[in-house]
């Protein structure tokens, strides 16, 4: 089996898993977020009176934080409410930062167990080694009052990367090569499993953000084996009494991919869809309105660091807003104590709270008419930041900070 597979067989308590078996699994944690925990709530008050377990679930204001309107107000005091009268402890609500920051910063993410989470991008968690996936309201009710839940077994891709990554070229850039390769569609109810010598040597930071970015190409889950970095971030959060899986040397799988990065330059995803990659080369010279650099994919300090060395001694550009939203207060403080908030500050940027605000076109960065985006966040929907005739693209935080000088997409390596 593959390690997928293995997890899945491990909570469902079955010797072994095939793709396309309906299973049943306990669940190791559970969360939901200021958006979704509402509608889980009164899903879950119409099936039950007590959650299964206080302690396994973790609620996180990250959204609409701080409220925008009365309803994003509305929406965080049911979730306060639930969480007193259920004697739900981990409770984040003072902008603590991205639930898909928090919980591996905190200490709730383990190897080897199922995470589940009322959010497409909790597939973030596979970088750790653990079966997480996104699900919705309703199913996630039912895990609150059972600590179970079904799933179909995924099939399985296999994502061989070698390589070294050269300079302004990061995980971001990797993960929007690949998805540009096999599609947004190319591995729905797939698990993405990532491999290869640049994924083993690969930093904490950039394997969240590989997996964080699974979801994109319709993956159930991204995935990988916990490397030296893993088990030193886990450590370091006093994570102990886990079990790690690895894949069987003859592991079956739907499809396999080999991508040689050593000569990939920066990738741009170009409106409206995540799977129209193209490298920056190519779309030089587009215009901007506004830059963002944050949100539960490129939010984390080695990201902020990137984007301070591009932007040291520089200004924005008088016609683009910079918008700088570190993924948690902890990444916020390291950046104050290491000068990164100040060099930002100095270019001319704007530094918002951290939280999920202009990445889903909440607040904060909301985009109208016209106006055209370069972020570093996972979607580029239409409308995906405001309105439905604005554009955004994505990149990686050298690419962001390089163009938000120049007022257009500009590769920072020229």
């Amino acid at each position: 089996m593959n390690i997928t597979e293995k997890i899945l067989a491990n909570a469902s308590g079955a010797a072994e898993v095939h793709p396309g078996e309906i299973i049943e699994v306990q669940v190791d944690l559970a969360m939901t977020h200021d958006g979704t925990s509402p509608p889980t709530i009164n899903t879950f008050t119409k099936i039950a009176s007590k959650v299964w377990d206080p302690d396994k679930i973790v609620l996180v204001y990250d959204h609409n934080l701080p409220a925008n309107n009365i309803g994003s107000a509305e929406f965080q005091r049911i979730t306060k409410d639930f969480a007193r009268k259920q004697g739900i402890k981990n409770i984040y609500t003072h902008g603590e930062g991205i639930c898909h920051q928090v919980l591996p910063e905190e200490g709730f993410i383990k190897p080897g167990t199922v995470v589940v989470g009322a959010d497409s991008h909790t597939c973030t968690y596979g970088a750790f080694g653990a079966f997480a996936t996104g699900m919705g309201a309703t199913d996630m009710a039912v895990v609150y009052a059972t600590g179970k839940t079904w799933f179909m077994v995924p099939g399985a891709l296999k994502i061989e990367v070698d390589g070294i990554l050269t300079k302004h070229v990061t995980a971001k850039d990797l993960i929007l090569h690949i998805i540009g390769k096999i599609g947004s569609y190319g591995a729905t109810y797939n698990s993405l499993e990532f491999g290869g010598s640049t994924v083993q040597d690969m930093g904490v930071s950039g394997r969240m953000t590989m997996c964080n970015m699974a979801v994109e190409s319709g993956a159930k889950n991204g995935i990988m084996e916990p490397n030296q970095a893993t088990l030193k971030y886990l450590k370091e959060r006093n994570v102990d009494n886990f079990q790690i899986f690895n894949s069987d040397e003859d592991s079956v799988y739907e499809r396999s991919y080999h991508f040689q990065v050593d000569d990939l330059e920066p990738q741009v995803a170009c409106p409206h869809n995540v799977d129209n990659v193209h490298p920056v080369s190519q779309v030089s010279g587009e215009s901007i309105d506004q830059a963002f650099i944050g949100s539960c994919t490129n939010g984390r300090l080695e990201d902020l660091r990137q984007a301070a060395q591009v932007l040291k001694n520089k200004k924005v550009h008088p016609d683009v807003r910079l918008i700088v939203s570190p993924a948690s207060r902890r990444i916020y403080q390291s950046a104050i104590a290491e000068g990164i908030i100040e060099t930002f500050l100095e270019a001319g940027a704007i530094i918002i709270n951290p939280g999920c605000g202009p990445c889903l076109g909440a607040h904060m960065g909301v985009l109208t008419a016209g106006e055209v985006c370069l972020s570093t966040t996972n979607r580029n929907f239409v409308g995906r930041m405001g309105d439905p005739l604005s554009e955004v693209y994505l990149a990686n935080p050298a690419v962001v900070a390089y163009s938000a000088i120049h007022g257009e997409i500009r590769n920072p390596s020229e």
